[in-house]
């Protein structure tokens, strides 16, 4: 059986071979492709990659943190999930606030620099304290803006109501799984000033048919090799738990790129990665106490027989 895992090895080799060079908003550099799809039969396993690990419990925090509706990363952090440190940790440093250390392109300089490396695990340790321990700060600093849990559930109208998209989109599939309808957009341009990171995935339409459900993502923009393996676990973890609550299979998870790029700092690891054979893919257990989306905990889900190839770390461009 071919791996579903070879539809993402094949972008990343067809982005490198066929790609264009591309400048970016962070300054590190690409090599992109523009439109793309892969297809994930969710039945065949859970699409968690192989060839490298990928942390699920990171996954699975940050999806619950956006069905919950939170923009403030004080929740991820008590779920010991670091992913969206650095762009809170920017708007501190480049506050009148902060008294320490230029930390000018700090996510650059601190992989090449030992002691500036020091300096900004230091800087870090103290803006995570500081989240946990102190509400005023979080309040602050924690703050991400109107970033996907905000849309998914509170997406703010003209006439100053709010409209929550994902349970909309849920009793929709229970009454009517036949509408062409099933959509929640997170990409609202009212709001985008005020993000710390526009949503790369910006759009997701459900589907039920021969009672399966399947899903699929528009993604403006995808990091190849750090941040599309954790939106393909994302959203078929996402198509899991909507479809136990509706009584549903799981059918597919459809993943369409538009600017599908890696950075110049990643090429030798996505070639390390592309060396690797993939194995099988695990399966997802979701608790039986699971029977409504927005009450899901970590100690619900779980990952069983998830057997990968080791780490492969890369920075990450802010």
């Amino acid at each position: 059986m071919v791996s579903n895992e070879q539809a993402y090895l094949d972008l990343c080799r067809m982005i490198i071979e066929t790609g264009t060079v591309k400048e970016d908003r962070t300054g590190t550099g690409t090599i992109s492709i523009f439109g793309h799809q892969m297809r994930f039969d969710l039945s065949k396993g859970f699409p968690l990659l192989t060839t490298k690990r990928v942390p699920f419990k990171l996954i699975a925090s940050e999806l619950l943190w956006f069905i919950k509706g939170d923009t403030n990363i004080k929740y991820l952090l008590e779920n010991n999930n670091n992913i969206w440190n650095e762009w809170a940790f920017k708007r501190w440093i480049e506050s009148k606030e902060y008294e320490g250390p230029d930390m000018t392109n700090f996510g650059l300089r601190s992989l090449e620099d030992e002691a500036f490396s020091v300096q900004y695990e230091q800087q870090l340790d103290k803006f995570k304290k500081l989240i946990l321990e102190n509400e005023e700060f979080a309040q602050t600093y924690g703050e991400l803006g109107d970033v996907y849990g905000k849309q998914w559930r509170a997406w703010k109208t003209t006439t100053g109501e709010f409209i929550d998209q994902l349970q909309q989109i849920i009793e929709m599939i229970k009454t009517n799984p036949s509408s062409r309808r099933l959509i929640v957009s997170a990409w609202n341009p009212e709001d985008v000033p005020t993000m710390a990171l526009p949503p790369c995935h910006t759009l997701f339409q459900f589907n039920v048919s021969d009672g399966k459900l399947s899903c699929q993502l528009y993604q403006r923009s995808g990091d190849v090799f750090l941040g599309v393996p954790f939106n393909i676990a994302s959203y078929a973890l996402l198509t899991h738990l909507i479809a136990k609550e509706c009584n549903l299979e799981v059918g597919e998870f459809i993943h369409t790129l538009g600017d599908a790029h890696i950075y110049s700092n990643h090429i030798d690891q996505v070639r390390t990665q592309l060396s690797r054979e993939p194995r099988e893919f695990p399966q997802l257990i979701i608790s039986d106490e699971v029977q409504n989306v927005f009450e899901c905990e970590m100690k619900h889900l779980a990952i069983e027989n998830y057997n990968p190839h080791p780490t492969i770390k890369a920075p990450i461009a802010v």
